[in-house]
């Protein structure tokens, strides 16, 4: 199978039908063998209903439904278990990422080697002050924090080599760093390109500006976990060591002071040095032993059940 096209959505019924013809139309105009999977993420309205409908309509439409809302990146995670085809894509619901993409997106990935291909809205139909400002400076801090040069994190339309999509763990919030969760996996070869962003023809959108909020916070995880997500004790065993060494050594200085040099001197509970030492020693054994659980949690944690699917479309 060429394509496989994953779609999450929520409260999206009016633009299900239209998305789905405007991309049978240009899967049928490109000869591909595809898939479109719909992840409904615990929508209220008639959406699931309308991916029953163009299921019977046409067997390439797949569907998974999840009991209420998980978010974007459960979803994702849901497809990509699923998902056949030799290139995944992923785009939103909304008609605001234009299927006519998906065949220069296949070649990327198929003819010139690469393993993800990111769209780029470069010129978007969003509000300014709410998301436009916003965007650009939570895609500028990720590309410092990553190191991933991409010139939007954000965009839900992307293309992927199967092998990435079933190597990479999309759970939380992570599905805006699925790039940089591809590289720390190994997938190096990265690619962008510019994409048609449309206005939204129905409903309002889903996010609002505490998802740069969420965004920057998940920054933070991802880097932390990279950089330390499978070794803790190398951070909290080393800050923990530093602080008690210190804290040890200055307690050291102020026994020897007292016993040997200032004997008559004041009492050493008197002295601020004293209590510098003590809360020193104790972050320090703290510390390291947050390392060392986080080490023992690694070592035992089971995979989780994430999110619960009450029907699918086969």
């Amino acid at each position: 199978m060429n394509l496989s096209i994953v779609i999450p959505l929520l409260n999206e019924e009016e633009s299900l039908p239209e998305l789905h013809n405007w991309i049978v139309k240009v899967m049928t105009s490109h000869n591909f063998s595809y898939e479109i999977l719909f992840i409904d993420d615990g929508s209220t309205d008639a959406s699931w209903h309308t991916i029953e409908q163009l299921s019977q309509d046409n067997t390439n439409v797949k569907g998974i439904r999840f009991l209420k809302n998980y978010g974007k990146s459960q979803a994702l995670h849901a497809g990509f278990a699923k998902a056949k085809g030799d290139v995944v894509i992923t785009m939103d619901a909304d008609l605001q990422d234009s299927p006519d993409e998906i065949p220069e997106l296949y070649n990327l990935i198929i003819t010139d080697n690469f393993d993800l291909i990111s769209g780029w809205k470069k010129k978007r139909f969003d509000s300014v002050v709410f998301k436009n400002i916003p965007s650009k400076l939570f895609n500028w801090a990720a590309r410092k924090t990553s190191g991933v040069k991409l010139n939007d994190f954000n965009c839900g339309l992307k293309a992927y080599r199967n092998e990435v999509v079933k190597n990479i763990e999309v759970s939380g919030e992570m599905h805006r760093y699925i790039p940089v969760l591809a590289k720390n996996a190994g997938f190096s070869k990265i690619g962008e390109k510019v994409v048609i962003h449309q206005a939204r023809k129905y409903g309002n959108s889903k996010f609002g500006i505490n998802r740069f909020i969420n965004g920057f916070l998940d920054l933070i995880t991802i880097w932390f976990l990279s950089k330390f997500g499978k070794r803790p004790m190398h951070l909290f065993g080393l800050l923990g060591s530093i602080m008690f060494i210190i804290g040890f050594c200055l307690a050291l200085y102020l026994g020897v002071d007292k016993l040997f040099i200032h004997t008559k001197s004041r009492l050493i509970t008197s002295r601020p040095q004293f209590y510098i030492a003590l809360v020193s020693m104790i972050l320090g054994t703290q510390l390291f032993l947050a390392g060392f659980l986080g080490e023992i949690i690694l070592r035992t944690k089971n995979n989780e059940e994430r999110y619960k699917i009450s029907k699918t479309i086969e």
